[in-house]
C-alpha cells in the first residue's frame, strides 16, 4: 500500500500532500498526507505522512475566547510547514472537520460555534497552503469516512500489485467501523441485503466503483455525555441529600460537581429547579454489576418500531455483517484493561468486574502515571462499551468479530483519511503518468539482463547437449 522509496525518486512524479484537521469534541489533531500525482480512476492514493496533536482542549471549548481556538491551532500548522516542501505550499489543500463537539455547540448557540469557526480560518489563512475551509461534519460523514479508511488501509478498496499496478480487489473483505468519540458514536458497515431506510444509506464511489454504507451517528452518545447522562440520572433519582453513591466509581473516589457544570450540555434536561451555583458530590461505591445496570438507563433498548432491524434509541439498524474495526475511545478502554485487539467475551466481562470492584487506592497505586480524571471513567467506560455493543448494535452472537484497533499500517485509525481520499477527486493529478515500482529505464536495463542471462544458459545448454552428441 505504501509508497516506497524507489517510488519517491522517480523524477517523472511528484508529490502532493494535503492536511486535515480533526476537530473533535475533546482535543483537536492534524494530520498530514501525502499521494502521487497521477490518480486511480478518479481518486489519489493517499497515505499518511505525519500526525499532530493541538495543545489544549476541542475548539468547542474556546467560547469565552474564540480566537484562542485559531492560536491553538499553530503549533501543528509549523509542524506541517516545516515538512511539506516551499515550492508546494501553495498548493497544498488544508481542510478543517469539526465533529460532535462543534455539533453539540452549534445547537446551543450556533452564532457562537460560527465565530470558533471564523477564528480558525483565519489562523489557517495566515499559513501558505490552499485553505478549503472549516466545517461542522454531519455524523453520517463522520461514520462513513472512517469505514473508508479502515478499508483503505486494509486494502479492500484498491491493492498494489506485485507487477506495480493499482487494481480492485477481486475478494476484497470490507470491514465495518466502530467509533466512539466523546460527543457522539458512530456505526458503519455494509449490510447482507440492501439498506431499507434511505436516511441511513450513504452511497460512495471509490476507485471505479460504487458502494452502499449502512450509517448511524448517535448524538449525545459518546462516551463523555454517555457518563454525564449517568451522573445526571443519579442526581435525579437521589433525593435531596448533596453527597451521591456512584456505582462506577470506586470506593474511596469522590468528586464534587457544581450543577452549572453538570447540566451544561445540551444532552442533558435541566431539572426544574435548578440552582447553577450548588454543589454535589459523587463518591464511588464500586459495584460493578449495578453499574452495568445503570448504563440501560441512559440508552433506550425497548422501543423500536423497525424490530428486530435496530439499534438504540429506536434507531434502524440492519443485522450486523462482516467484521469490524473499533477504534477511538473503544480501543483506549480496551487497550487500559489488556484487551486488545481481542479477548474471548468470557475474559471481557470478567476483567471489567475485576477492575470495577478495585478500590482507588489500589487503582491509583496500580497506574501511578494515569490522570485521575481518565482512571475514574474506565469502568463506566466499559461498561457503556459492553452495553451498546451487545445490546444496543446486537453483537452478542458476533463478539469475535470485532477488533479493537489504533493504527493499521502506521496509520490512524478514524475518518480524516477517508475525508481526505474523498476530497482528492477535487484535486487535479498531474498529466504524467506515475510510475510505480522502479523508473521505465531501470526496468528496461533489467527486462535486457534477463533476456540475456536466458540466452546465454540456453546456448550453454545447446553446446552441452551438442558436445554429449559427438561423443
Amino acid at each position: 500500500m505504501w509508497i516506497s522509496h524507489t517510488q519517491r525518486r522517480c523524477k517523472d512524479v511528484q508529490l502532493s500532500y494535503g492536511i486535515v484537521f480533526d476537530a473533535g469534541s475533546t482535543h483537536t489533531a492534524l494530520f498530514l498526507y501525502q499521494w502521487l500525482g497521477n490518480k486511480e480512476n478518479n481518486t489519489g492514493i493517499v497515505s499518511q505522512k505525519q500526525s499532530c496533536d493541538v495543545d489544549g482542549d476541542g475548539i468547542s471549548s474556546y467560547v469565552q475566547n474564540p480566537p484562542a481556538a485559531g492560536e491553538s491551532l499553530k503549533k501543528c500548522l509549523d509542524v506541517a510547514k516545516a515538512v511539506v516542501p516551499e515550492g508546494q505550499q501553495k498548493t497544498t489543500p488544508v481542510y478543517l472537520g469539526a465533529t460532535a463537539g462543534m455539533r453539540l455547540l452549534s445547537l446551543q448557540n450556533k452564532s457562537l460555534a460560527d465565530s470558533i469557526l471564523v477564528e480558525v480560518t483565519k489562523t489557517i489563512q495566515s499559513y501558505p497552503f490552499d485553505f478549503r475551509g472549516a466545517r461542522i461534519l454531519s455524523g453520517m460523514e463522520e461514520g462513513a469516512y472512517g469505514w473508508i479508511t479502515i478499508n483503505y488501509l486494509l486494502e479492500s478498496l484498491i491493492k498494489h500489485t506485485f507487477e506495480g499496478l493499482w487494481i480492485h480487489p477481486k475478494a476484497g473483505k470490507i470491514i465495518g467501523a466502530l467509533d466512539l468519540g466523546g460527543s457522539s458514536t458512530q456505526i458503519s458497515f455494509t449490510p447482507k441485503d440492501p439498506v431499507k431506510n434511505p436516511d441511513s444509506a450513504f452511497n460512495l464511489q471509490l476507485y471505479g466503483y460504487k458502494y452502499e454504507v449502512y450509517t448511524q451517528s448517535y448524538l449525545c452518545y459518546g462516551k463523555d455525555q454517555a457518563l454525564k447522562k449517568i451522573q445526571v440520572y443519579l442526581h435525579k433519582t437521589n433525593g435531596p441529600s448533596s453527597v451521591i453513591s456512584h456505582p462506577c466509581y470506586h470506593v474511596g473516589y469522590s468528586i464534587s460537581v457544581t450543577l452549572a457544570d453538570l447540566y451544561n450540555s445540551p444532552c442533558v434536561v435541566k431539572p426544574n429547579n435548578f440552582n447553577p451555583t450548588a454543589t454535589v458530590i459523587f463518591s464511588g461505591t464500586g459495584n460493578s454489576s449495578l453499574c452495568l445496570s445503570l448504563m440501560e438507563k441512559i440508552v433506550n433498548l425497548s422501543d423500536c418500531a423497525f424490530s428486530p432491524e435496530c439499534g438504540f434509541n429506536g434507531v434502524y439498524q440492519p443485522p450486523v455483517n462482516g467484521e469490524f474495526f473499533a477504534f477511538s475511545a473503544y480501543f483506549y478502554t480496551f487497550d487500559f484493561l489488556g484487551l486488545v485487539p481481542k479477548a474471548p467475551l468470557t475474559r471481557v466481562l470478567s476483567t471489567i468486574d475485576s477492575h470495577c470492584n478495585k478500590t482507588w487506592t489500589t487503582l491509583t497505586a496500580e497506574n501511578p502515571t494515569i490522570k485521575a480524571k481518565y482512571l475514574k471513567d474506565y469502568c463506566a467506560s466499559a461498561h457503556y462499551i459492553m452495553t451498546i455493543l451487545l445490546k444496543g448494535y446486537k453483537f452478542n452472537n458476533a463478539w469475535d468479530q470485532i477488533s479493537f484497533e489504533k493504527q493499521v499500517a502506521d496509520t490512524d485509525v478514524g475518518w480524516t483519511l477517508g475525508y481526505m481520499l474523498n476530497l482528492t477527486n477535487m484535486i487535479p493529478s498531474e498529466r504524467t503518468r506515475a510510475v510505480t515500482g522502479v523508473p521505465h529505464s531501470q526496468w528496461a536495463a533489467q527486462i535486457f539482463f534477463i533476456v540475456f542471462a536466458l540466452f546465454l544458459s540456453l546456448l550453454i545448454i545447446v553446446i552441452l547437449f551438442v558436445r554429449d552428441l559427438s561423443h
